[in-house]
């Protein structure tokens, strides 16, 4: 979701590149992220997402091509500091009291021990985690360690937030209390770059996604936009309570599937809805809805990278 919007991108990346041995992790990839933008950036196991991931935070250099962070070249020696990454392996000292690391962390990205005290007292006592400032990170359960880790990249306060599978081991309330997190701090001017494979999370959350394969963009847009590219003319029409007739006009639509009250309806292009509702009413069928049906992200997902699924099995997917 695009809270805010400057002429000037906080995120460019220009025809990157990066090789490992005879491996193209990224081969040629750009894009460009908005401020206030929650950018998902999508793709399955080894396609190049974590070696981008990297090279935006300077863990890695590229090959070739530019990285560009509030319009100048990124200056990975400079510019991490307004950077927060929660990856998706933990990064926390198992040994250390949380309080403790909360203020250490904070320190290593420039505030001062009073700033990072104020901050995590802030943060902790919002998340529910007031009580926990004496523990130690081994004594925490995965959901909790997820909230600590959480509370660690945001509260310097980043330009640019990149989190990794950051709803891992949350329960549903917990989830809910981040989401809700990442909102409002895109909405006070912060850019979110959301990695994950759970398509759900990313059609609630993101505006604007990347998907990419095999170390290329293969996919770039906005979720609506992108939705509405890969429809294929499905609809769901619900009756009134009433016996449909077993034989429906063949050259308007194509029946995919029916239930007791129910068809999903392929529509012939060359005839406008308009056309199918009229061919019901003329039948005497009381219409109760007529809802177009839009392929889910995950069924986009799976149709670039391992096949192009019919109509048949989305509506199958969708209404099963």
């Amino acid at each position: 979701m695009l809270y805010k919007t400057d002429s000037m991108p906080v995120l460019q990346l220009n025809h990157l590149r990066k090789n490992f041995a005879t491996q193209k992790a990224v081969d040629d990839i750009s894009l460009t992220i908005e401020q206030g933008q929650i950018f998902g950036l999508l793709g399955p196991n080894g396609a190049g997402k974590t070696t981008l991931i990297r090279m935006i935070t300077g863990i890695f250099y590229p090959d070739e091509g530019e990285i560009l962070f509030n319009g100048k070249k990124f200056d990975p020696l400079n510019d991490v500091a307004y950077i927060g990454y929660m990856p998706e392996e933990r990064g926390l000292y198992k040994k250390m009291k949380i309080g403790e690391q909360a203020l250490y962390l904070a320190q290593l990205k420039g505030l001062s021990k009073a700033d990072a005290t104020k901050k995590a007292k802030e943060w902790f006592i919002k998340l529910d985690m007031h009580s926990w400032w004496n523990k130690k990170v081994e004594d925490l359960s995965k959901g909790m360690s997820q909230k600590f880790q959480f509370v660690t990249t945001v509260m310097h306060d980043p330009k640019l937030i990149i989190l990794d599978e950051p709803f891992s081991g949350l329960d549903p309330v917990n989830a809910n209390l981040i989401k809700d997190e990442i909102f409002n701090l895109a909405k006070n001017g912060a850019t979110v770059i959301f990695s994950t494979h759970r398509m759900e999370q990313v059609e609630e959350i993101c505006d604007h996604i990347v998907l990419v394969n095999k170390g290329q963009k293969i996919l770039d847009g906005t979720v609506a936009g992108i939705k509405q590219d890969f429809k294929e003319n499905l609809y769901s029409v619900q009756f009134a309570n009433q016996l449909l007739p077993e034989h429906l006009a063949i050259h308007l639509f194509e029946v995919i599937k029916r239930k007791e009250n129910e068809i999903i309806i392929k529509r012939d292009p060359g005839y406008s809805n308009n056309d199918i509702l009229q061919y019901f009413i003329n039948k005497g069928l009381a219409i109760h809805s007529f809802n177009e049906i839009l392929p889910s992200l995950n069924e986009i997902f799976i149709r670039l990278v391992e096949g192009t699924p019919t109509a048949r099995q989305f509506s199958e997917t969708n209404h099963s």
